[in-house]
């Protein structure tokens, strides 16, 4: 065995093993129970990061684990291929999508093998080929056919530099999710996806969630958003037309003096056109269509609005109403449409004062005069009716029944549920998507493409021009198609689909990648569905996730799956950070553009000394970013995983520190040392496997700790994802071994030290594959067997300690501790304590008054 430790050799040897001998390739065996684990499938964007690096080596280790508990482990990987940044990148290069797409993932995949990731490479799927995105298409006919796909105009959010659409959940404090540009307003025609019938669904089991975070389950219940209400019909005066309302205060109708229209919705036209007020409402509409969405829903925003010309009635009590359109009147909640009662609502009351409207009390607090209500704001809260006609002296909370059954009675109202989840529009004006299968004939309508005409391929040849737009339109070869219902002229659907929708369910085709004659074999996906371990970034709460939940539905509508939910349990891994560092010149600097001279930073392009900025998430336009390939070049593969699992717990951020690489790779050097001492001595010994009471004391100390050490590190894998306190223990396990001479002729020693080190080798295989497997054959095991091997087990007569550590105190302050055995009397404790070196220098020379003993924990001298 090389006494040295050359990782790059190593990891390229086992490596190469791997994948020849498809180590982890694995097929359904109904004969063994299964554990499908799966990280978040990456965009393939040119490089990985080590936020990707963290990721895939948490779950690298579960899956591992997992396999070495006697588990059949499927581990796939692929690319979530489709999207706009491979649009843009390709526009800035002067190059096509595709190329560059196929270009990165080739790069991509190169380093993801080098960190020896246990992917069955053989389930790759690419969501950018046809072979995928034919049964996506496929479905959205199945569900064009179910009436679960409809196409509208719509105001949707528009994002003038990307040139395409965005679904609300998209939409980040009023800015596109993926280049930051402000949203505005646009009416378009658009295919949606009916999430909103799934709603009550989707919400009821956030609740049977048990394995997902609560901050998760609590983001998607906050999104999906049940209100329980009224909806209410306001005659509009001098039409036939009604204002539908929505509204969880039906006990303050009596309260309501005027309505506000959201700006898109539809009636502001309408009622607006002819009037002396159609032009300013036109122009307020516009104005609104440029306006932030998260501007618009600010608590502090200044409430704004304009009459729009005409009046509708209060059902309850006849009262005439003027109709606004007003910026904090919202689409997509409700019917668009506010009941406004500025007594009581804190919104309608700045409106109300800001443009002289009535305000109407109608809930009165307990002990408060009606003339001292809603002076300087409105009343929220509950109360007595008042000013309420027969509902007049009743409790609110008990009013607000009564009055949905006099609406029912009535025919005005009805009790009602919404949900703040809008449906999910999923058209796109870019290229680079999934074409939308459906041809439009002028005699028709919308048609959907036949299944045997699947799948409708995306011409790669496409030349892109300027400014975003797709060229789908202008390609006459692609839009021009017959009718398949009637023969006709067609024109063939240019929108895409939004890329959420591949990651949408590509975790069922991996289950059968190669099935070619359905969107997956219904067998396989039975015995590897659901995914038992899902592991990814929270800020895929509302989108990706959410999304997942609801297509897992859709295909069990159709009977494509028998469950509901995609994944068991998830663990949202936390961010990696790492300083900032800024330079007053050059603005943010790489890491590679700084140089420290006693501690202090210098740019390297001007010489001028730099700052040292906030610990923030790594990121391209902070700079503080670090490339995992030049780490792996400089240590490593198994010390870069090594870092990445035990600077911090999965779920917690993971702040860069160059010391801790270098800490771990002295801990792989010392390991490899430490078998390099004893690989002679013990490559033909059979490890020790029985009672402890057996053995020597020296020996029987060895064998208990190596026990407490598989149980710990089980615990920690099995239990919590806790893989640094894992990594902890065996580091305290080889500090103790390392104390021990290989020179002393000792059988005992001997067979427990065979044990320790195989069982070393196996408790670190699933963090540090490579360099174990190199240790594991330098023992004289079977080469490439250890990734397969059983995972010990550890004999419960070792997990009672019969030593006890106590603490000492000097005047109550922490001076020392030591191990004792668990029967010492107090005598031999005090002793203990009394001898201790560190403890003699506190208490020398000095009188001791008195020492408190608390059995087996605690020594207190005091002076």
């Amino acid at each position: 065995m090389n006494q040295k430790y050359h990782p790059g050799k190593i990891e390229a040897r086992w490596q190469s093993i791997w994948e020849k001998t498809k180590a982890y390739a694995v097929t359904a065996d109904p004969a063994r129970e299964k554990y499908y684990l799966l990280e978040m499938f990456p965009y393939p964007s040119g490089r990985i990061h080590i936020g990707h690096v963290r990721n895939y080596t948490i779950g690298d280790v579960v899956a591992r684990y997992k396999r070495m508990c006697g588990y059949n482990v499927l581990h796939p990987m692929g690319w979530d291929a489709f999207g706009m940044p491979a649009e843009n990148a390709a526009i800035a290069n002067n190059t096509h999508p595709a190329k560059w797409t196929y270009d990165n993932i080739a790069a991509m995949r190169r380093e993801l093998k080098q960190l020896g990731f246990s992917y069955d490479w053989d389930r790759e799927i690419t969501t950018c080929t046809p072979d995928y995105y034919r049964w996506e298409q496929w479905l959205f006919v199945k569900m064009y056919e179910k009436n679960m796909v409809y196409r509208k105009e719509s105001y949707v959010n528009w994002c003038d530099r990307c040139q395409t659409v965005l679904a609300n959940e998209q939409v980040e404090a009023g800015d596109c999710w993926r280049c930051g540009d402000p949203v505005r307003q646009k009416k378009l025609w658009q295919w949606f996806f009916r999430i909103t019938e799934y709603a009550e669904d989707l919400l009821e089991y956030c609740h049977k969630l048990t394995g997902w975070p609560e901050k998760v389950t609590t983001m998607q219940k906050n999104w999906i958003g049940k209100s329980t209400g009224a909806e209410i019909d306001f005659p509009v005066a001098g039409t036939s037309e009604v204002i539908r309302v929505f509204t969880t205060r039906p006990d303050t109708i009596f309260g309501a003096t005027f309505m506000c229209l959201a700006p898109e919705h539809p009636l502001v036209e309408t009622l607006s056109a002819g009037t002396d007020q159609q032009q300013a409402v036109a122009e307020f509409v516009d104005r609104m269509s440029r306006e932030s969405h998260a501007d618009r829903v600010m608590d502090n925003q200044e409430k704004e609005g304009v009459f729009i010309g005409a009046w509708c009635e209060n059902p309850v009590n006849g009262r005439r109403m003027p109709i606004y359109i007003a910026n904090f009147a919202l689409m997509e909640y409700g019917t668009g449409a506010v009941m406004s009662v500025p007594a009581h609502d804190q919104r309608d009351y700045e409106f109300a004062k800001k443009y002289g409207l009535d305000i109407i009390v109608v809930i009165l607090p307990e002990g408060v005069d009606e003339a001292d209500v809603a002076q300087t704001e409105a009343y929220a809260g509950d109360g007595v009716m008042v000013n309420s006609g027969d509902f007049s002296g009743m409790e609110n909370t008990a009013g607000k029944s009564a009055v949905i059954e006099y609406f029912e009675k009535k025919g005005i109202g009805s009790r009602s549920i919404t949900y703040r989840l809008r449906d999910w529009g999923i058209s796109r004006q870019r290229y680079w998507g999934a074409p939308i299968p459906i041809i439009h004939c002028e005699k028709c309508g919308t048609v959907p493409v036949p299944e045997n005409d699947l799948p409708v391929i995306l011409p790669e040849d496409a030349d892109l021009v300027g400014g975003g737009k797709s060229p789908l339109g202008r390609l006459d070869s692609f839009v021009n198609v017959d009718c398949p219902a009637c023969g006709a002229p067609g024109r063939r659907e240019t929108d895409t689909m939004d890329t959420f929708v591949e990651s949408s369910w590509y975790f069922e085709r991996y289950c059968s990648p190669d099935h070619h004659t359905a969107i997956f074999d219904p067998e396989t996906v039975k015995y590897w569905m659901p995914v038992d371990q899902y592991i990814g970034g929270v800020e895929h709460a509302v989108m990706h996730l959410l999304y997942s939940r609801y297509f897992t539905r859709v295909l069990h509508t159709l009977g494509l799956v028998d469950f509901k939910e995609p994944f068991t349990r998830l663990l949202t891994q936390g961010m990696v950070c790492k300083e900032t560092v800024h330079c007053k010149t050059h603005g943010y600097l790489y890491p590679e553009e700084t140089q420290y001279r006693q501690d202090i930073p210098y740019c390297t392009k001007c010489g001028e000394a730099a700052e040292i900025g906030r610990v923030e998430k790594m990121s391209k336009s902070k700079k503080n970013v670090i490339d995992p390939n030049a780490l792996v070049e400089s240590y490593g593969a198994d010390t870069v995983r090594l870092f990445c699992l035990f600077a911090a717990p999965p779920e917690r951020d993971l702040e860069w520190s160059e010391q801790g690489v270098e800490g771990s790779f002295r801990f792989l050097h010392r390991i490899w040392r430490l078998y390099a001492r004893w690989v002679e001595r013990l490559e033909k010994q059979k490890p020790y496997t029985k009672d402890p009471a057996a053995l020597p004391e020296h020996a029987r100390e060895l064998y208990i700790k190596t026990h407490q050490t598989i149980k710990k590190v089980t615990d920690d894998i099995e239990q919590r994802f806790h893989f640094n306190t894992a990594i902890s223990a065996v580091m305290e396990l080889s500090n103790q071994l390392n104390l021990v001479e290989p020179e002393r002729n000792d059988a005992a020693v001997d067979g427990v030290m065979r044990f320790a080190l195989d069982s070393i080798a196996v408790l670190l295989s699933p963090i540090v594959p490579h360099i174990t497997e190199q240790l594991w054959e330098a023992m004289g095991n079977e080469p490439g067997t250890l990734c397969n091997r059983q995972w010990p087990a550890y004999r419960e007569d070792c997990l009672a300690s019969d030593k006890r550590l106590v603490v000492v105190q000097v005047n109550g302050k922490l001076r020392g501790r030591f191990e004792i055995d668990a029967g010492a009397d107090d005598a031999a404790i005090k002793a203990r304590a009394l001898e201790d070196d560190n403890v003699v220098r506190f208490i020398e020379g000095a009188d001791i008054k008195k020492i408190i003993v608390v059995k087996n924990k605690l020594v207190n001298i005091v002076l």
